[in-house]
C-alpha cells in the first residue's frame, strides 16, 4: 500500500499572533510583579510604623525625665545609661516597657534572626529585639539616630551584637537580610527615615557627631 500522504499544511504562528502572544505574557507578568513585591513592601510599613511608636515611647518616657531619653539617665533614677551599650540593648527597651505597651513593635517583620515577644515580664532579651539604641541619641540634636534597622555591614562583614562605635568615615552599608538594601532610621524628633547606604552615609553626617555609638542587639 502506498502511505497516504496529507494534503493539508502544518499550522504556524503568523507574526502578528507571535506579537499577541508576547503582549500578553508582558502584560501577565506586570500582573504578576506586584502581587510578588505586596509581602516586602508591607513589612517595610509595619517596620516603619514600629519605628513610629518606638519613638513615640521615647517622648513619652522623656516627658517625665526632664526631656531626657533612658541613654541620658543614670540606673539610680530609673534609666540606663552606661548598661544599654555591648550585648544589653534590651534593656533599654525594657525599662520603656509601660510605655511601648508591646514587646512586638521591637520586632520588624523582615528580621529571621529574631522573634517578637508576647511581653516584657518573661525572658524577654535581645532575640526579641530588631532595632539599635542609639546611645547618643538627645532631644535636644533631633537628627541623632535614636533606634532603626541594625542590619549593618562594614566592608562587606555583618556586624554582630555589641557597642557598635561608628565614625562617619566607615564603610557602613546595608545588608540585603531585611529591606532589599535599604533600612530605617528613628531620628531622635521622632521621625523615621527609609535610607538607602548612601542616605545612610549622609544621615551618619547629619548627626554631627564625630563617632556614633550603637548598642546592636
Amino acid at each position: 500500500m502506498k502511505p497516504r500522504v496529507s494534503h493539508h499544511k502544518t499550522a504556524a504562528l503568523t507574526l502578528v499572533e507571535v506579537v499577541v502572544v508576547i503582549a500578553m505574557l508582558v502584560v501577565l507578568a506586570a500582573m504578576l510583579l506586584p502581587a510578588q513585591s505586596h509581602p516586602r513592601k508591607a513589612m517595610q510599613i509595619q517596620c516603619v510604623n514600629n519605628l513610629k511608636q518606638i519613638g513615640l515611647a521615647y517622648r513619652i518616657w522623656a516627658g517625665d525625665q526632664t526631656a531626657k531619653f533612658p541613654m541620658e539617665v543614670s540606673v539610680t533614677n530609673g534609666g540606663t545609661m552606661g548598661l544599654a551599650d555591648g550585648q544589653n540593648a534590651w534593656i533599654n527597651y525594657f525599662v520603656m516597657s509601660n510605655e511601648l505597651s508591646t514587646p512586638k513593635i521591637l520586632h520588624c517583620p523582615a528580621d529571621a534572626n529574631s522573634f517578637a515577644a508576647t511581653n516584657f515580664s518573661v525572658g524577654f532579651n535581645n532575640q526579641n529585639v530588631s532595632y539599635f539604641v542609639g546611645l547618643d541619641a538627645s532631644d535636644e540634636y533631633p537628627q541623632r539616630f535614636l533606634s532603626g534597622d541594625d542590619n549593618f555591614e562594614i566592608s562587606g562583614v555583618p556586624i554582630k551584637s555589641g557597642l557598635l562605635e561608628l565614625s562617619t568615615n566607615v564603610p557602613i552599608a546595608w545588608t540585603t537580610a531585611r529591606h532589599n538594601i535599604v533600612g530605617n532610621i528613628g531620628l531622635a524628633d521622632g521621625s523615621v527615615q527609609q535610607t538607602t547606604t548612601v542616605g545612610l552615609q549622609a544621615a551618619l553626617q547629619q548627626t554631627g557627631l564625630v563617632t556614633n555609638r550603637l548598642a546592636i542587639p
